[in-house]
């Protein structure tokens, strides 16, 4: 197996508290090595140290990449994609930045819906290339690893295709089953009907996770208990989006049923956040969204202050946020959500990994740990977070090998 030796780094950070997830005071708890070094082998970090301690033989041969002057952080888990989608929404989006809102778009057949149709006219090959394209520019800002929702087809064909696409591009795919309730389906329960019938059973054997919008104007908490419990059954992981706009019981739901996460929370209030705390259930916080849409954001500091576990996402889809930067995330999360760059990165690497069911193997820079880095061109790795839309991002580190670096473009 190769090596691969990244050298001379100015800082090497990474989670220090070594369980998963991170809560309270140990998701600011960091290692901070100067003048250090990442050893790979294969796939695999076979070391990690300061450049002092380095002892490599001379028989040992080992690709080096330079680290002077770069900060290493672990390599960046995005936890919430939509990645799988055809067109865009600008149309839209310059209708929102003269008054229009979102549900009002989603209301009047816009919205999801008009990417459902771009997204089935695509055929595979398209839909297949779009997702590469979105993957690539995940790795550009820092992303090794990545999970995608289908939801953009709603109807059997483009669900599998969708979800084929994801896990052919190396993302984790979600079945995003009830997302919307298609043109061609009388009502939320007929939708679900088929979308039980029809879809799930080839889809829990592509997708690692079932997920669901719980939300007014979408599918209701009784709908998204038959639909999750469903999924359950054909042995999915369990997510939901949830408190994007209105507090319509996916905390509960969550909780009962044992979800990974929730995700969204713009509109949990105190009983909410008390419920999170006490439970096993992590907040996927996307303040881009919010943003995106002018919503308030959500309560990042209350969770984290009550012991909640949270994870930071881009929440990458055309119509709502359009954003493939989690370190622009983490800038919002520092300037919007009142959380430390410590508390970000731990969001968006450790936490994030956990949410995917892989905190045993992403997320950290740590012997035995996939070797997924994220170079920065930084004089300190705080730029993550603090160099508002930067380019600090210089080479991304993949499975032991560079994946993308800034010096080739």
């Amino acid at each position: 197996m190769g090596r691969l030796l990244v050298r001379d780094l100015r800082q090497l950070v990474s989670p220090a508290v070594s369980r998963a997830p991170l809560r309270g005071s140990d998701l600011r708890d960091l290692d901070v090595l100067q003048d250090a070094y990442v050893l790979c082998e294969g796939a695999r970090i076979e070391a990690v140290g300061r450049m002092r301690d380095l002892r490599l033989g001379p028989e040992v041969e080992v690709e080096e990449v330079d680290g002077r002057g770069l900060c290493a952080v672990p390599g960046l888990v995005d936890c919430h994609t939509h990645a799988a989608f055809a067109g865009d929404r600008v149309d839209e989006f310059s209708l929102r930045a003269g008054g229009a809102s979102y549900e009002e778009l989603h209301a009047a057949g816009g919205g999801i819906l008009s990417t459902v149709a771009a997204t089935r006219a695509a055929g595979d090959a398209a839909l297949a290339q779009a997702v590469e394209r979105h993957r690539d520019w995940l790795l550009r800002a820092g992303t090794t690893t990545w999970e995608s929702k289908s939801g953009y087809g709603l109807d059997r064909e483009t669900e599998l295709a969708s979800l084929r696409a994801i896990r052919a591009a190396g993302g984790i795919p979600t079945w995003l089953g009830a997302h919307a309730v298609p043109p061609e389906q009388a009502d939320a329960d007929a939708y679900l009907d088929f979308a039980l019938s029809e879809v799930l059973p080839e889809a829990a054997t592509i997708a690692e996770a079932a997920d669901v919008f719980l939300e007014r104007g979408a599918f209701d908490a009784p709908q998204a208990r038959r639909y999750l419990e469903a999924c359950r059954a054909a042995g999915l992981s369990l997510r939901l989006h949830g408190d994007q706009f209105t507090e319509a019981g996916a905390i509960p739901l969550a909780i009962e049923l044992g979800a990974r996460s929730v995700d969204h929370l713009e509109a949990t209030g105190a009983g909410g956040v008390r419920a999170l705390a006490a439970s096993e259930v992590v907040g996927v916080l996307l303040p881009a969204s919010a943003l995106f849409l002018g919503r308030p954001m959500p309560p990042a500091r209350a969770l984290v202050d009550a012991g909640a576990a949270v994870a930071l996402a881009t929440d990458l889809n055309p119509g709502s946020a359009f954003c493939e930067s989690l370190p622009l995330v983490c800038s919002l999360a520092a300037t919007q959500l009142q959380l430390s760059p410590a508390e970000a990165l731990c969001a968006c690497t450790v936490n994030a990994a956990f949410v995917l069911g892989r905190a045993a193997s992403k997320g950290r820079l740590a012997p035995g740990f996939d070797a997924d880095v994220c170079l920065l061109d930084a004089p300190d790795w705080r730029y993550l977070a603090y160099h508002l839309g930067g380019h600090d991002v210089a080479t991304v580190i993949q499975a032991g090998a560079v994946a993308w670096s800034s010096a080739a473009y």
